[in-house]
């Protein structure tokens, strides 16, 4: 068993090989040494929306807040499809670091409550070893252990069925209330999916006023709302979901729930925290085929493989980042190491945004993503009403009304590219939100789909965004 103590020594003294190194090393999870930030970092849970059928436990939603408690400005992000709060972290640190009258609280949706987070606190917390961190969440598929992960029966949780984006959106409304309460400029922001979250609620129908009313600016990093779905369309999918066999839950990648998010979670935590031992997943039989080398690899290189963007099958763009030149021909006990040498978001980092080490309870997946939401999206259409939407209850109505001194940050990258742009553009141009209030910058070509949240210590996003809060934070004060 690893020690914590001994994780923390590996992770400070390695920090300087996390670009070129072929030995998988750690960076402090910030990548910033003078950061102000509240000592212990976790989900702090609030009371969510009430949706029908829900049992009470699971109307909460929750926030990672990272920054200063005093400063008064905040720039709440909302994860992609599949991701948990703790996605957002490193970036968050580096945010609030260099802006640091800014907070950002990145949101943890309801579902992952239902993620069983046991054995995965023991390993980050240096209580528990890499084989029974892997064979509780996945070894016990092939070889009978006597604990082990229990998967949630599907008609235990239909209520889920409902968890589309009216939940959403109402449950970030109490996000962006307690943010508003500070007294600051609050800016919403979105990753993937999150960026149609974004525009969701910015042209919400809230009593006749949009969303965009009580923020300051928007945020898309490569994602947003695209052309409206029709009507059939829309109904389709509500009757394929209804159906008695059919899962609440998005199978990502064609990976189905919970495991996607368990490959994600396990395998960070290992890559991070045991990186250059044997991979346990890589002779299981257990993780998809196209993610295994064909060679023998440490959990570095395996975690790496899976997701750098030379490697990883198109099945999982969205989940793809630079992380390096791929698996060295270095090898350690017979186990080929990962060359990082190269790479726009180095694997120790994206390690970090995913397992959501150090932390408790959080993680940077959604092992439980509601397919109501992913279906939901395609009735946004940058807020213009159509017929999808009666179907669909998507009350995002009012995407001529945005305030014109709204301003708008969009980053288009390897999924979303210009269409990004386009979005951000004809949501402005609908409102007469005036062009120089717009920030629009595409590196489709050169970023990965999580690039621009985990590239470092260059990362063409981050440029882009930091003048941005700056201009909001100027406006108010002038």
């Amino acid at each position: 068993m690893v020690g914590v103590s001994q994780r923390y020594r590996r992770v400070a003294a390695l920090v300087a090989a996390t670009l070129g190194a072929s030995v998988l090393v750690a960076p402090a999870p910030g990548g910033a040494a003078t950061e102000t930030v509240r000592a212990t970092l976790g989900v702090t849970w609030m009371a969510g929306y009430d949706a029908p059928g829900t049992p009470s436990q699971y109307n909460r939603v929750g926030v990672i807040k990272v920054g200063s408690r005093q400063a008064r400005n905040v720039l709440v992000l909302e994860p992609g499809t599949s991701a948990g709060a703790a996605y957002f972290v490193p970036l968050a640190k580096w945010i609030v670091a260099r802006a640091p009258s800014w907070q950002v609280w990145s949101v943890e949706r309801r579902e992952n409550l239902l993620e069983d987070q046991s054995v995965l606190n023991a390993f980050k917390a240096g209580r528990a070893s890499a084989t029974e961190l892997f064979d509780y969440y996945l070894g016990y598929l092939k070889t009978p252990v006597d604990h082990h992960f229990q998967l949630i029966p599907d008609p235990s949780v239909e209520f889920a069925k409902q968890w589309g984006m009216n939940v959403a959106v109402q449950d970030l409304r109490v996000v962006i209330s307690a943010a508003r309460a500070l007294g600051g400029q609050v800016v919403l922001g979105g990753h993937s999916l999150g960026g149609a979250v974004v525009t969701a609620y910015a042209t919400w129908d809230f009593d006749g006023r949009p969303g965009a009313d009580q923020l300051a600016g928007l945020v898309y990093i490569d994602g947003g709302s695209g052309p409206a779905e029709t009507a059939p369309m829309a109904e389709a999918a509500l009757q394929a979901l209804d159906g008695p066999t059919a899962s609440p839950w998005l199978s990502f990648g064609g990976i189905p729930a919970p495991y996607a998010g368990i490959f994600n979670a396990t395998g960070s935590a290992a890559a991070l925290l045991d990186p250059n031992a044997p991979s346990l997943g890589q002779p299981s039989g257990i993780v998809p085929a196209d993610l295994v080398p064909k060679v023998p690899v440490t959990n570095a290189a395996e975690y790496g493989y899976a997701l750098n963007a030379k490697t990883s099958p198109p099945s999982l763009l969205a989940g793809q980042a630079h992380l390096g030149a791929g698996i060295s021909s270095r090898t350690l006990a017979g186990h080929h190491l990962w060359n990082g040498a190269g790479a726009l978001t180095p694997l120790a980092r994206y390690a970090t945004m995913f397992s959501g080490y150090p932390m408790q309870n959080v993680d940077g997946t959604e092992w439980y993503f509601p397919q109501r939401l992913a279906d939901d999206t395609g009735a946004v259409d940058n807020g213009n009403a159509n017929p999808a939407q009666q179907v669909l209850d998507v009350d995002a109505t009012l995407g001529h009304q945005l305030p014109k001194r709204l301003f708008i940050y969009a980053f288009g990258a390897r999924l979303g590219g210009p269409e990004v742009l386009a979005a951000a553009r004809g949501l402005a141009a609908q409102s007469g939100i005036p062009t120089s209030h717009l920030t629009l910058i595409n590196h489709q070509s050169t970023y990965s789909h999580n690039d621009p949240a985990g590239a470092y210590p260059r990362n063409d996003f981050f440029v882009g965004l930091m003048p941005f809060l700056g201009r909001v934070t100027s406006a108010r004060a002038g």
